[in-house]
C-alpha cells in the first residue's frame, strides 16, 4: 500500500518544492464562461461545437493557453463576455481586455498578436489582474482550496480576481497566476495571497508560495528564485537566460541545466539546477502513483 493512497493530491505533494513547477505560457487567452466547465477547456466543446475546433487550432498554432474565467461567487449572466489577451513574456509583458457579445468574436482575433508589443484591440490593463484555480472538474483540490482564496482576494481587490480553469499543477493548490507578469503560486493561504498581489502592485516579488514565473523553462525559473531568495530585486530587476548544456557536468545524471541571471545594476549570477527524486505518488486525486522528481538549485555563483 502506497503511503499516499486515499490523500488529496495537493496533501500527498506537500513535501514537493514549488520553484520550477509554473507552466510554461506566454500567451492567454481568458474568456468569461460563467456556466458549467468541462474536464478539458477546448475539448470538451463547453465554449459550443460551432468554433472549439478552430479555437484549438488557431490556439495551437500561436502557441496560447486557453483559459476559461469567471468572478468568484455566482451572478446572472448578461450575455456579454470580458476576453483578456495576455503576453505574459518576463520582459515586456502585457494586458488588454475587450468584451464580446458573441463567442464566434474570438475567431476575428489574431492571436499570433500576442507573441508582440500590444496591439490595441482592446483596453491596456495597467493593474495587475488575478487568476485563481477553481477548476473542479478537473481536480477537486482546485475547487475545493482554490475558491476560498479567489473570494478571500476578490474582497481585497475588487474588479481584479477571476476563477479560472486548469492553469497547470493541482498538486500545489491553491494554485494562483498574476497577470500580466507570470508570476505563479502555490499552496497559499489567503494572507500569502494578498501578500503576493500587493507586492507585485509595488512592483515587487513575494517569495512565499512562488513557483517562478511562466514565461521561464523550469531551469530559468529555479535560478531567479534562487537568486530572489538571497538578493533584493524588483519585480523588473532580472533578466534570466538559459545556458547552452555544459559537456563538463552533463554526465551526472541529476544535471538538468544552468542559468545566467543578470541584475540591471550589473550583477551577475550563475545557477545550476538538478533533481531530486521524491517517493511516487499521485499527481491527481483519484490517480495512481507515478515517480516525482523536483528541481534544485546548487549555490548561486557571483560572476565578474
Amino acid at each position: 500500500m502506497n503511503a499516499f493512497d486515499g490523500l488529496p493530491c495537493s496533501s500527498a505533494s506537500a513535501d514537493v518544492p514549488l520553484p520550477g513547477t509554473a507552466t510554461r505560457v506566454s500567451g492567454w487567452l481568458c474568456v468569461e464562461h460563467p456556466g458549467a466547465w468541462g474536464r478539458d477547456v477546448i475539448g470538451d466543446e463547453v465554449l459550443g461545437p460551432g468554433i472549439t475546433a478552430e479555437l484549438a487550432a488557431r490556439t495551437t498554432a500561436a502557441r496560447v493557453r486557453p483559459t476559461l474565467i469567471r468572478r468568484p461567487g455566482r451572478s446572472e449572466f448578461t450575455g456579454v463576455r470580458t476576453v483578456l489577451l495576455v503576453n505574459s513574456r518576463a520582459e515586456g509583458g502585457w494586458c488588454e481586455r475587450l468584451e464580446i457579445a458573441d463567442l464566434k468574436q474570438l475567431l476575428d482575433i489574431d492571436l499570433h498578436l500576442l507573441d508582440g508589443p500590444p496591439p490595441g484591440l482592446g483596453e491596456l490593463v495597467t493593474d495587475p489582474l488575478v487568476l485563481v484555480c477553481a477548476h473542479g472538474k478537473r481536480d477537486q483540490c482546485c475547487a475545493m482550496l482554490g475558491r476560498p482564496i479567489a473570494a478571500a482576494l476578490s474582497a481585497a481587490h475588487p474588479g481584479r480576481v477571476w476563477e479560472c480553469s486548469h492553469t497547470g499543477g493541482h498538486r500545489f493548490a491553491p494554485a494562483m497566476v498574476l497577470l500580466p507578469s507570470g508570476l505563479t503560486y502555490g499552496r497559499v493561504d489567503a494572507a500569502a495571497a494578498n501578500a503576493a498581489v500587493a507586492a507585485v502592485h509595488r512592483g515587487e516579488v513575494a517569495l512565499t508560495g512562488l513557483r517562478g514565473r511562466s514565461g521561464h523553462n523550469p531551469v530559468e525559473q529555479v535560478a531567479e528564485l534562487a537568486v530572489r531568495a538571497e538578493v533584493a530585486a524588483g519585480l523588473d530587476d532580472l533578466t534570466v537566460r538559459s545556458e547552452p548544456e555544459n559537456n563538463s557536468v552533463a554526465t551526472d545524471p541529476t544535471y538538468v541545466g544552468s542559468a545566467l541571471v543578470s541584475h540591471h545594476d550589473g550583477r551577475r549570477w550563475r545557477v545550476t539546477a538538478r533533481t531530486v527524486a521524491y517517493a511516487p505518488r499521485q499527481a491527481s486525486c483519484g490517480a495512481g502513483p507515478k515517480p516525482v522528481t523536483a528541481l534544485v538549485a546548487d549555490p548561486i555563483q557571483p560572476l565578474p
